[in-house]
């Protein structure tokens, strides 16, 4: 993802990059040759502390998150940071409190934040009727995906697995549309053989409200890589599958729902960001307490 921001934000009408730094050098390889007239940083704190920075994007693994974070809104600048907010919940606390206290701009890189199927359900909620229940269903053949392999720590249990990594896109998806989340029943299962490893399934039962939500997900499985939230309602019911693609039901078969305007993109939240730094509250844009809400869900799952 810091790679692909990268791109984009330097491409981008609205930014211009000016510092690069890396926790791992390796990383800092593998884009300067694209990025000849980016300044690379020995620290973090050479970021934070420039005068020519207005905003800083983070995309270090989680566990870096809080204090490279706190660092940055102290400094004054604006954030945009990867989700999970963080791993321990007192560091994503504390980086909530940071960015009330210094009033900054603050935003998480949720995927489905500006997702034109998102935005399309949204406005047609009022046609649901009753909300009835949400489904979350998600398969990995392989965990971690292939485009990830070279982050190890996705791989294990510390700060990686697909709960964190994925789930949390959907969970922000439901606490948007329905209000936040409570978990009754959520757990996790790790491989036997390596209890140090990221998840092998999560099952959950949570509640929005009055809504039941169930989620159930696993990796290292013999089937097709599959991404679907499901909105059951009384009078209809939408299905959201592999991030884009939008289905509807009104008790017959599922019909694909035509979508107009950007699907949404790094690009799209990249400009929600810039009209964040300008005083503005994009509604398509994730908050620090909104992603606060999806960690303590999240890390529920892992307890």
């Amino acid at each position: 993802m810091g790679t692909e921001v990268l791109r984009v934000a330097a491409g981008h009408p609205e930014f211009t990059v000016v510092r690069v730094f890396d926790v791992d050098p390796a990383a800092e390889d593998r884009v300067r040759a694209a990025h000849p007239t980016v300044a690379f940083a020995r620290e973090v704190a050479d970021v934070v502390a420039a005068p020519d920075v207005d905003a800083v994007y983070f995309a270090t693994p989680p566990a870096f998150h809080a204090e490279q974070v706190v660092a940055a809104i102290t400094a004054g600048k604006a954030v945009f940071c990867e989700k999970p907010l963080a791993v321990d919940l007192a560091d994503g606390r504390r980086m909530v409190d940071a960015a009330a206290r210094h009033g900054v701009a603050a935003a998480v890189n949720f995927a489905l934040s500006d997702r034109d199927g998102v935005l399309e359900v949204e406005r047609r909620l009022p046609e649901v009727g009753e909300v009835r229940g949400v489904d979350i269903r998600l398969h990995f053949p392989r965990w971690p995906r292939q485009f990830q392999s070279h982050a190890t720590w996705l791989a294990r249990g510390e700060q990686g697995g697909f709960v964190r990594e994925v789930l949390s896109h959907f969970v922000y998806l439901t606490d948007r549309l329905l209000g936040p989340l409570t978990p009754v029943d959520v757990g996790v299962d790790r491989p036997r053989d390596d209890p140090g490893a990221s998840e092998v399934a999560a099952r959950g039962f949570l509640r929005a409200g009055d809504v039941p939500v169930h989620v159930s997900a696993f990796s290292g499985i013999a089937a097709p890589e599959l991404y679907e939230w499901v909105l059951w309602g009384s009078e209809r019911s939408y299905l959201l599958r592999n991030w884009g693609d939008l289905l509807v039901s009104d008790g017959g078969e599922w019909t694909p729902v035509a979508l107009s305007g950007p699907r949404g993109s790094e690009a799209t939240r990249l400009s929600h960001f810039a009209a964040a730094i300008a005083g503005r509250h994009p509604r398509e844009l994730a908050d620090f307490p909104s992603a606060l809400r999806v960690q303590e869900v999240v890390e529920s799952f892992l307890a």
